[in-house]
């Protein structure tokens, strides 16, 4: 099976990578083809892993012949080029137009809704897509799906996620994962769904503490825009059980939360709205971008050993039996030398899990969350055979 990556040279594509051509693989591949718009990045990816199965492609997405080029004759396209750069939806129509299955990270929510609209026209086409698959998105949908397979009828769910580190503070700032996309969190409203309905919640709403085991520990958590709660409430399986409210929260390591507190107070909520310095029109999220990563480059001496630890857990509140239950599922993942040579793990591991399911198993056509499309059954054993550990309670109310 051939598989194309857009992006694959960066943060997680390169990632899903690792994973693909990894000893847990599932299914039989014979090309991966890294597409990328840096030639450094994915010689370097190639020379680390040594895989001859692997073939670079120098992409550019403005092209329109280049991207049908990326994409075409391959079995799966993986786009792992940040959403907010602004090609998610030229990416996914491409895949369509060459009748290649599509798999992307996430849209933010935003680009989700509208790829879902695009369902009978995938599926008229004969073309599977799925849609927000890493780690949230992605695993957490899966993770809801199993709490709601196990009740008949549901009050709500709410999901969380949590990162933690350990070792001395950092005094470089360190992003998770994309600038735009963590800015995004903290600035823009969020989608939740209360009463049945999607409400809009304004930012850094919804605080709520909780006390976690370490080393999480007492935590925070507040809204922020994603996927899981435009469609998990609207899946089959659980809409007709009844569903009034869904919930995603985030919780970022405190220091690191405050930073970008910090930096939305600053105005850089508004990453994509130029600014003019010295007559010349910039936008603040390419000042960022550069300053971030210049100070990364300058400080490695400073930057200490730390270790991230994640947990990935959803409530559902229901009727199980014809009595009040509470269902948790949750995922942590905690540091393993496996997951040295990964920037995020979790979301390239997650994604890496998903493009095999799809090529493992007969594909529907259409255009699916992933909680439509995977089953508990399928995913959770993947991600135990990567060292995610994987747990759940049923208590009565």
């Amino acid at each position: 099976m051939k598989i194309s990556i857009l992006g694959g040279a960066g943060l997680m594509g390169a990632g899903i990578v690792r994973d693909l051509v990894s000893d847990r693989a599932i299914v039989d591949i014979s090309t991966i083809r890294i597409c990328d718009t840096s030639r450094e990045r994915m010689d370097s990816l190639i020379a680390d892993l040594g895989d001859s199965r692997l073939e670079l492609f120098d992409l550019d997405v403005t092209d329109p012949a280049r991207l049908a080029e990326a994409i075409s004759a391959a079995d799966l396209c993986i786009n792992c080029v940040p959403t907010l750069l602004g090609f998610q939806m030229t990416i996914f129509e491409a895949a369509l137009s060459a009748r290649v299955a599509y798999m992307d990270l996430g849209g933010l929510g935003t680009f989700t809704v509208k790829q879902i609209a695009e369902h009978e026209r995938f599926k008229a086409a004969g073309v599977t897509a799925v849609v927000g698959v890493g780690a949230d998105p992605g695993m957490s949908n899966v993770i809801c799906r199993a709490v709601a397979d196990e009740l008949d009828t549901i009050e709500k769910i709410n999901l969380y996620w949590a990162a933690e580190l350990t070792g001395d503070e950092n005094p470089i700032l360190m992003p998770p994962y994309s600038v735009s996309t963590v800015l995004a969190e903290y600035a823009h409203p969020s989608t939740q769904f209360f009463g049945g309905k999607h409400v809009e919640c304004a930012p850094m709403t919804g605080r709520e503490v909780l006390d976690l085991p370490e080393p999480w520990g007492r935590c925070e958590f507040m809204y922020s825009p994603h996927s899981e709660q435009l469609t998990v409430p609207l899946a089959d399986g659980i809409r007709d059980k009844g569903i009034q409210e869904f919930t995603w929260k985030l919780h970022l390591p405190h220091r690191e939360h405050e930073a970008w507190v910090g930096l939305v107070k600053a105005g850089f909520g508004d990453f994509n709205d130029p600014v003019e310095i010295g007559g010349v029109s910039v936008k603040p999220l390419d000042v960022l971008n550069a300053v971030i990563q210049r100070n990364i480059a300058r400080n490695p001496h400073r930057i200490p050993q730390q270790e991230s630890s994640e947990i990935h857990f959803a409530i559902g509140r229901g009727m199980k039996d014809g009595k009040p239950v509470e269902v948790r599922y949750e995922v942590i993942v905690t540091p393993d030398e496996m997951y040295a040579p990964y920037v995020d793990a979790g979301t390239s591991m997650s994604a890496s899990i998903a493009a095999q399911l799809v090529l493992k198993n007969p594909k529907r056509p259409g255009v699916w969350a992933p909680e439509e499309y995977f089953t508990a059954a399928d995913f959770f054993p993947e991600l135990e055979k990567r060292k995610f550990k994987v747990s759940h309670s049923v208590k009565a109310l």
